[in-house]
């Protein structure tokens, strides 16, 4: 990590402070319940919106037709152009 001061004392660094939004995803062919980090002052679909080909997810659970969890992931990077709809799930949020 990099910081570096102006004249005045103000700092610059190259970490991004994001916060976790709890959400659903759903892709071609899966289900994917976790995290998806937002910059500070940025919505959800602002995060949706960038110029990448994966959206990171941390503490990611991916769900069977059954409902049943197959797979567990400290984290799972989703490619975007795969995702069909993404629903934040507010009643777990940390936002």
């Amino acid at each position: 990590m990099s910081i570096e001061y102006d004249e005045k004392g103000k700092f610059f660094t190259d970490i991004v402070p994001k916060i976790a939004v709890h959400a659903a995803v759903q892709t071609t062919s899966q289900l994917i319940r976790g995290k998806v980090h937002v910059r500070e002052g940025e919505r959800l679909k602002d995060e949706l919106d960038r110029d990448e080909p994966f959206l990171a997810m941390t503490e990611a659970s991916i769900i069977g037709p059954d409902g049943q969890v197959q797979f567990d992931a400290p984290f799972l990077a989703v490619q975007r152009s795969q995702i069909v709809w993404v629903l934040p799930d507010e009643g777990k949020g940390e936002r």
